[in-house]
């Protein structure tokens, strides 16, 4: 054990090692009896292939680049593949990322396209597909712009002919519902192909205030009958519904203060735990029934972990294995279960549950360590005391390093991660990005502040009209107990986050004395030009909870910007952002940077063509990590040898 100051430890774990492991398996589903999901490539683009595991549990990827199976339906965008047997080989329907078209694919063919490019807008845009070869169609969400601006859309269900009749001509699509709702999510279908279910919303609430689920008969000729809402709410969010092997609708509702699961109106294992989550992706699922009339859970308070529960007793028997950590992310069939979880010591990995034996095994994308696992964080779950008392949860990673240690007189600095949404939460699972930091001798706070879900409506509904507040100052409480306790340097304390996180970083350092230094990335800034049609249409009324309705408290606008107060700001910074970049797009930052003009803060601003929301390249994720290390060796004073000076601007 050699003794060397914090930030200079030499680490195996390199902004490229980092990159090449970001993202995650995702969207599984079965195709007969074979597993199907969507895996990153960061090293190809950042697109996304679809991977096939045979019975025989031989695998492969069966879409080579360009494809990219990717939908952008509410931007975000939601599951974008189906797949059925039909005349005994696999059939998949699948989104392209490119043109955001249905095509149709078989292993060894070519894939074909099943819908037209519109010329207006954002054009048409196809999330959740689920197949119906005895129809000779695929059911689906249909996103469909009828002018330039962001807001200029309308939402459906349809019906796309399998036969590629409509690849060229909109009228050979069929709408199965009208566009009464500004959002739609869904369908499913019953047991018996009677009826159908599906979520609904609308401006201003977001998925995680309110939905409707709704239900309509379908006829022999595959239209549906008038639609009745018979759960959900202005104030009652469901995040998901299923259908029993019975016939009867489960649903996760928040109505209890937690997403619970109900049968039609009934509790079936009532618990202060969650069930469901923010529907950030369309078609994420957090329960799965099976044949049995068991069902798979997803649930957990904060951390998340596999279960099976029996609806008539409401016993939940947990999954046993390495993971703590698991997406909504499930497929089932027979008694087979599919997820995707995660540890601490192990990325996301395709896992398959036998629900009869209670068996679980990794089956596809295992984690390998790419490097000695010594060289892992090992992270704390803290909570931590915030004003008036509340609670604030927090992942803590100190520096790590297995042949490291600094002397005994020196504090490592530390930096705080805010997640994005704001209403997501950070989840504890083994990450790279964090690696490439605690690994030199640099700390990581992951706090999931006030507003964040997991932890029940009344946790994430302190954000209400507190955005830029409680964020804020819960990231800074959990900073300066850090220092309080002697755990980190006060003087080396620094904020990053991308997204909602990086308004929560840039709010930070204009109105707290806290950080010596930032990252922000891709950030909202300007909360009157983020609010007054500089977005999406999927968040442009989401500030009227996070803020409130701008032409109540028009003045809370301006307060609250980063942008507002960039006088303020003394710390120096970093900006990334990418400049195709629809949700927080890039006026955000000019703007801010031309208030910074003059004002002598170091700061750095870097972009990226080709990258929206969130960065997938590989090559984008290592100039972005290697300029954050140097802009904290720079301000901290650290030696790290081999990464490029970032050039800061005055």
């Amino acid at each position: 054990m050699r003794t060397s100051a914090y930030g200079s430890w030499p680490s195996p774990i390199d902004a490229a090692l980092a990159a090449a492991h970001d993202g995650r398996p995702e969207y599984v589903g079965f195709v007969g009896d074979e597993v199907w999901w969507t895996e990153p490539r960061p090293t190809e683009g950042g697109r996304r292939t679809l991977v096939r595991r045979r019975a025989d549990g031989t695998q492969e990827p069966v879409l080579p680049a360009p494809w990219n199976v990717r939908s952008r339906v509410i931007e975000y965008g939601g599951h974008p593949w189906a797949g059925a047997v039909v005349d005994g080989e696999p059939l998949v329907v699948f989104v392209h990322f490119a043109d955001q078209r249905l095509y149709r694919y078989r292993p060894g063919g070519e894939p074909l396209p099943l819908t037209p490019v519109s010329p207006v807008g954002g054009g048409l845009r196809w999330a959740q597909p689920q197949m119906r070869p005895e129809r000779g169609e695929v059911w689906c969400v249909l996103e469909e712009f009828t002018g330039e601006g962001p807001g200029d859309v309308r939402r459906v269900l349809a019906a796309v002919p399998l036969d590629g009749s409509a690849a060229q001509d909109r009228t050979g699509v069929r709408e199965l519902t009208d566009d009464r709702h500004r959002f739609v999510a869904g369908p499913r279908l019953s047991p018996d192909g009677r009826r159908a279910a599906w979520l609904a919303w609308d401006h201003p609430r977001m998925p995680w205030d309110g939905t409707e689920l709704v239900v309509a008969e379908i006829g022999a000729d595959g239209t549906f009958g008038p639609a009745r809402t018979v759960a959900g709410g202005p104030t009652e969010a469901i995040a998901q519904v299923e259908w029993s092997a019975e016939g009867r609708l489960l649903y996760a509702s928040d109505r209890s203060g937690w997403w619970n699961l109900y049968c039609d109106d009934e509790p079936l294992c009532p618990r202060e735990e969650e069930f469901g989550g923010p529907l950030w992706k369309l078609g994420s699922r957090w329960f799965a029934p099976l044949d049995s009339g068991l069902i798979a859970v997803v649930h957990g308070c904060g951390a998340t972990t596999l279960g099976i529960l029996d609806p008539e007793t409401g016993e939940l028997v947990d999954t046993a294995g390495p993971w703590t950590e698991f997406a909504p992310d499930l497929a089932a069939r027979g008694q087979s279960v599919v997820a995707v979880g995660a540890s601490p010591r192990s990325a996301y990995e395709v896992v398959e549950l036998d629900a009869r034996a209670g068996r679980a095994r990794v089956i596809g994308a295992p984690h390998d360590d790419a490097v000695d696992p010594a060289f892992y964080p090992e992270p704390q779950i803290r909570t931590f005391t915030g004003p008036a008392g509340r609670e604030i949860h927090a992942h803590i990673y100190p520096p790590h390093h297995p042949g490291r240690t600094a002397p005994d007189e020196e504090l490592p600095p530390y930096v705080v991660w805010a997640h994005g949404g704001p209403t997501g939460r950070a989840p504890l699972v083994l990450d790279l990005e964090i690696a490439y930091f605690t690994s030199r001798g640099i700390g990581v706070a992951e706090v999931n502040y006030g507003g964040s879900a997991g932890y029940g409506r009344d946790y994430r509904d302190l954000l209400r009209e507190q955005w830029g507040v409680v964020d804020v100052e819960d990231c800074a409480a959990v900073a300066l107990a850090l220092a309080d306790e002697g755990t980190a340097d006060r003087d080396r304390l620094a904020i990053r986050g991308g997204s909602a996180g990086g308004w929560t970083a840039a709010a930070s350092l204009a109105t707290t004395d806290v950080y010596a230094c930032g990252t922000i990335l891709y950030p909202i800034l300007d909360l009157v030009g983020w609010g007054t049609g500089e977005t999406h249409d999927f968040e442009s009324r989401y500030l009227e909870t996070l803020i409130g309705p701008y032409a109540e408290v028009p003045g809370r606008y301006t307060e609250r910007s980063p942008t507002e107060h960039a006088d303020r700001i003394t710390a120096p910074f970093l900006l990334l952002q990418g400049l195709d970049d629809v949700i927080c797009p890039p006026a955000q930052c000019e703007r801010f940077l031309a208030r910074m003009a003059g004002r002598r803060v170091p700061h750095a601003y870097l972009t990226f063509e080709g990258e929206g929301h969130g960065f997938r390249r590989a090559e984008t994720t290592i100039r972005a990590l290697e300029s954050e290390l140097s802009l904290y060796a720079q301000v901290f004073g650290l030696n790290v040898p081999g990464i490029p000076t970032l050039e800061l601007t005055w």
